[in-house]
């Protein structure tokens, strides 16, 4: 079964320095094993630039990104209701794009944990994922 792994976000720290980061300031962040779990470390780039190369093991990957401001909110593109409607409304569809449609906004809302995968099933000679929208038993 695949594991889950949640990688934080910036902790706004300079992992060997210590400074704060400041928000649009660039940075260095890594990921690397700590034991079951990924732990994620922030680096100002002159510490990145300094390190010795012997630290960079058991380091599973990193890169560059800028620390975001603290009124900086995420974009949405739609919302999650608008998702599940299209969904729904796309249950019986008439074309293959129709179809194709309805399976990639499955897994959105598989990935938003809205949809839930329950089981597969033959039906008509083709798999078909048998799913129910998390708070409805409802098959779909």
């Amino acid at each position: 079964m695949a594991r889950e792994y949640n990688i934080s976000k910036t902790a706004c720290l300079c992992r060997s320095c210590q400074k704060h980061l400041e928000p649009g300031s660039e940075l260095v962040a890594t990921v690397r094993e700590a034991g079951e779990e990924l732990q994620r470390e922030d680096f100002c780039l002159d510490c990145w630039s300094a390190r010795p190369q012997q630290a960079d093991h058991g380091l599973l990957g990193s890169w560059h990104s800028r620390v975001p401001a603290s009124t900086e909110k995420k974009k949405l593109l739609v919302d999650d209701e608008l998702l599940v409607n299209l969904f729904q409304r796309l249950e019986h569809p008439d074309t293959a794009a129709k179809a194709n449609f309805r399976f990639v906004l499955a897994l959105i809302l598989m990935r938003k944990k809205l949809l839930v995968y329950d089981r597969t099933e033959a039906m008509e000679g083709q798999e078909t994922w048998v799913m129910h929208l998390r708070g409805d038993d409802t098959p779909v």
